[in-house]
């Protein structure tokens, strides 16, 4: 009896020894609140953040799957401060346990099964949480960057974050929820989104759809995976966001603002029609706001490239900047694809063009047709200035008109009567010249002869460098104009052809001894002598039709915007010359030439007698008598431009072209 009675205790001593065991194992359960946040001196704020929402005992339990991202107590600091309080306004926040549940996922995660992009839900499922993993390890829930990683504990990880994240609805949700898969991509792939994410920042994005990015890729022979991988990514997509929220009604057409990738400005666009434009990207979803900015769709991907409009901006050509703006053109000249060489008119050819018009930048700006007269500057590919030959004749974005180009042969460049004062100011779209004044796609008495087929006559006014005359849209000319037979003739009783008509060393005295300055009709001729452009008299004789010297006019009156135009049947030898078979000219040096300030005028064929300077309108600015071979002119009184030398002496005379320029 007595040895059952002691069987007896042993066995329940054993029960009890089983039982204190199993409660010991029991108890030795970890969990994330007890056992990592409320033991950690850096997350105090957290627990009492817990504590107070009553929310211990779901972070408590033993069959959970937790992973809790848990702000320190510097991110609790930071977030009260941005909200103008402190911890204890925070603790009495209506909605704070919908802000820790946003922090808490219903799965156990280490920092190992994290991959860059993925979107989780937490236990406060009013938004998710999206995950970035860089290329250098570091791991963000949000804008938060974890500090501490894989604090482990039977229920789950506890992961220690810098900041607060919160369930507010950012401008990465914006291009999420809209279907923006490529921008969310790239987004990810760029690593931004810690920076998109942020719920106090203040944002405008720019977001390209997805036909935008399919449009880039295609242009640059490239798919989406191309672009992903592009070195570049990310500051292409810092390009398009503003550190500052903007709403569409918040722009003003001409607007010029820095990204956050700041290499370059953006230029907006407020059409008359109210569309508006980032550089050449339209807007096509305005306004979707999100608690951290506000996110506008548009329709092209924009790049940082320094484009045509860049160089305009960046060289001070202030009047034309303005022009484009109001003409609405910065969507053409900032497309980062386009192709383009600009005719950049400077300040002053924006002046000489209002003054002689009667009005100012502001009436000029107001002009009906300045969008028509800024494409007609230009093209729609690019060129250098070594691209250029003489007499080419281009057609600009705007094809009212052609442009006729010289190339003279000291090396200057005209685009019709506008000097390219700067060459070759190189773009990633195309090219800028800055020239001296503006071109208009006006009906000139150059035009009249390309369009009636004088082509000889053509040829010749490209050989003799006049196009820059002939084409001043402001100018009034009247021009007896050979026909083609005409010169033919010539050619015949020269004994030569055309390239000897071409290489007569007085093709420019002939030719400008064909026009008068101003508009003369056929009804405004009288009988008598009349005075051409290079000083000398023709004789008009009325009485059997109308003679020019002995040349009949066999079409009067052919109007051109800057004059009209008589065609006759022989060309006219100025009277200096001893016959047609003996046209000679001085030898003569001009230099230098071009010239800022003074030329140097040299006769190798005897002694100067005189020197005359006349402007383009056939204007005799001065008259000098000469004794030497040799003389000194002073140009610092006179405007830039294109000027004609009468150099007399020996019996005879010639004339040079003369191109006056701003000094260095």
């Amino acid at each position: 009896m007595k040895q059952l009675n002691l069987l007896s205790k042993f066995r329940i001593l054993s029960l009890l020894t089983l039982l204190v065991l199993t409660s010991f194992v029991m108890t030795a359960q970890t969990n994330v609140y007890d056992d990592i946040i409320a033991t950690s001196p850096n997350h105090t704020s957290l627990a009492a953040a817990i504590s107070t929402a009553g929310l211990e005992s779901a972070l408590q339990d033993d069959m959970a799957s937790l992973t809790v991202f848990a702000p320190d107590n510097d991110a609790f600091d930071a977030l009260a401060a941005a909200l103008g309080t402190d911890i204890d306004g925070l603790l009495a926040l209506d909605n704070l346990s919908d802000i820790l549940l946003y922090h808490v996922l219903g799965i156990s995660a280490a920092s190992t099964d994290v991959n860059n992009g993925d979107i989780v839900t937490p236990l406060n499922d009013a938004n998710s949480i999206k995950l970035t993993k860089t290329s250098e390890g570091n791991v963000y829930a949000n804008h938060a960057m974890v500090n501490a990683a894989d604090l482990s504990a039977d229920n789950g990880y506890v992961h220690s974050i810098d900041a607060v994240i919160l369930s507010s609805e950012t401008v990465v949700d914006i291009a999420i929820d809209n279907g923006f898969t490529s921008l969310a991509a790239a987004v990810i792939t760029a690593e931004l989104l810690p920076a998109l994410t942020d719920p106090l920042a203040d944002y405008t994005v720019f977001a390209p759809d997805n036909d935008a990015f399919d449009a880039i890729a295609a242009a640059l022979g490239t798919d989406i995976d191309g672009l992903l991988a592009l070195e570049n990514l990310s500051d292409i997509l810092l390009y398009h966001v503003l550190g500052a929220s903007a709403l569409s009604t918040d722009l003003t057409n001409g607007d010029i603002v820095t990204p956050l990738n700041d290499a370059n400005t953006i230029k907006l666009t407020v059409s008359s029609e109210g569309m508006v434009y980032a550089n050449q990207a339209m807007v096509t979803i305005a306004d979707l706001t999100a608690s951290n900015g506000v996110v506008h769709a548009i329709d092209a991907v924009i790049l940082p490239n320094e484009t045509v409009a860049d160089i305009a901006i960046d060289n001070g050509f202030t009047s034309l900047t303005a022009a484009l703006i109001v003409a609405e053109l910065l969507p053409a000249v900032t497309n980062p694809l386009a192709d383009l060489t600009v005719f950049a008119p400077d300040n002053d050819a924006f002046d000489a063009i209002a003054a002689a018009l009667g009005t100012d930048i502001d009436g000029l700006l107001a002009l009906e047709n300045l969008s028509d007269i800024l494409l007609y500057h230009v093209l729609g590919a690019s060129a250098l200035s070594t691209d250029l030959t003489n007499g080419d004749i281009v057609t600009p974005l705007n094809d009212a008109n052609t442009i006729k180009l010289t190339v003279t042969s000291e090396g200057m460049v005209y685009a019709n009567q506008a000097m390219v004062t700067i060459a070759d100011l190189t773009a990633s779209n195309g090219v800028v010249h800055a020239i001296n004044a503006v071109i208009l796609p006006n009906e000139t008495v150059v035009d009249v002869a390309i369009d009636n087929g004088f082509t000889t006559l053509t040829t010749a006014v490209i050989t003799a460098e006049l196009l820059p005359a002939l084409t001043n849209p402001l100018a009034s000319y009247t021009v007896f104009a050979p026909s083609n037979e005409a010169f033919d003739d010539l050619a015949a009783a020269l004994g030569t052809d055309l390239d000897g008509i071409l290489a007569l060393p007085i093709l420019e005295e002939v030719l400008l001894y064909h026009v008068l300055a101003g508009e003369v009709l056929s009804t405004d001729l009288v009988n008598g002598p009349v005075a051409t452009l290079n000083g000398q008299n023709i004789e008009v004789d009325l009485s059997s039709g109308v003679m020019i010297n002995s040349a009949t006019v066999v079409l009067a009156d052919v109007m051109a915007d800057n004059g009209v135009v008589h065609v006759i049947d022989e060309v006219l030898i100025p009277s200096t010359t001893v016959g047609v078979d003996e046209i000679e000219s001085l030898s003569i040096d001009v230099y230098p030439n071009p010239s800022s300030d003074f030329i140097v005028i040299r006769s190798n064929d005897g002694d100067i007698d005189q020197v005359s300077l006349i402007n383009m309108e056939g204007k005799t600015l001065f008259v000098r008598e000469i004794e030497t071979n040799e003389t000194r002119i002073d140009l610092n009184n006179y405007n830039n431009g294109r000027y004609i030398l009468k150099i007399e002496g020996n019996g005879t005379s010639t004339f040079k072209n003369l191109v006056k320029v701003s000094g260095n």
